[in-house]
């Protein structure tokens, strides 16, 4: 009897076992020197803000001041109303314009004092510069990033910013010592030249309406007593209403127009200080951080 071989079973070829995926070690991700830590909010477009406040005059002038109830009391003999906000009406249509001018630089004001009080950040400016000189001098840079965070505002901004600038330079091996302190110099100065825009917007309206806003009271100024002269050049006795009621205009005008400039005068001084303080604050803070990579490098 022949022997019956068996046959040969197939054999599956063995899939090649995938090596196990390699497991990478958490890497915690590197600070951006672009991270946003100041918050400055303002008004972009100011023209809009002109605008809403020209309607708002313009309806406080003909239905507040223009209101039929200011002229009961009018003076017969003279014509003039007994009530204030009615004599205020009789100085004529530049009476709106100026009070559009006074509501802007009022609005604006308000708006920067907002703007510029989220710059300085949540706590004392003061403070914040010296607990961070106090952290350069331990060399602790962690540590005064993570103040930054809390203190948030333009200052923080720009510190924060230069910290990370700060860390790559420490650990640049290419290179030279003179080399990393240019670069943490211009850093502070890139940084602050990008928050100091936000922190002065607006601000060159309010300096135009100083100037603005006395011209237009002068110009109504003369108006008035133009009328007034009109009223004495009549023939026969001159017409006492009209004299009056030029006076009036006259004298309302020039108390707008000074309310107006000494109010934006006051405002843009007082904000420009206090972006001045800010600006000190950034550059003793940078001043300290070059000076620091200077002594420990």
């Amino acid at each position: 009897m022949e022997s019956q071989n068996p046959k040969p079973q197939a054999t599956k070829p063995v899939a090649a076992s995938k090596p196990a995926a390699a497991v990478k070690p958490a890497v915690k991700p590197a600070a951006k020197s672009n991270e946003k830590i100041s918050n400055v909010r303002g008004i972009r477009n100011a023209f809009l803000v002109i605008l809403a406040c020209a309607v708002v005059a313009v309806l406080i002038f003909l239905f507040v001041m223009g209101s039929p109830s200011n002229f009961e009391g009018e003076d017969p003999s003279n014509g003039h109303p007994l009530n204030l906000l009615g004599t205020v009406y009789k100085g004529g249509f530049i009476v709106p314009i100026l009070m559009t001018l006074l509501l802007t630089v009022i609005v604006l004001s308000i708006e920067r004092w907002i703007a510029i009080s989220s710059a300085a950040g949540k706590g004392n400016t003061t403070k914040f510069v010296a607990d961070i000189k106090a952290d350069l001098a331990k060399n602790d840079i962690d540590k005064a990033m993570q103040r930054c965070k809390t203190q948030k505002g333009s200052v923080a901004s720009v510190v924060y910013s230069t910290l990370v600038k700060y860390k790559e330079m420490d650990k640049n091996t290419v290179l030279s010592k003179e080399q990393k302190l240019t670069t943490l110099r211009n850093q502070v100065e890139e940084a602050t030249a990008l928050e100091m825009p936000s922190l002065s917007q607006n601000l060159p309206i309010v300096a135009t309406l100083t100037t603005l806003g006395t011209l237009v009271g002068l110009l109504g100024t003369v108006m008035g007593m133009i009328k007034s002269f009109q009223a004495l050049a009549a023939s026969g006795s001159p017409d006492s209403t009209e004299l009056s009621t030029g006076i009036s205009e006259a004298l309302v005008n020039t108390a707008f127009g000074i309310c107006t400039g000494a109010f934006a005068v006051i405002s843009y001084n007082f904000f420009t200080n206090k972006i001045d303080n800010l600006t000190y604050a950034i550059d003793e803070i940078g001043f300290s951080i070059v000076a620091s990579f200077a002594a420990t490098h």
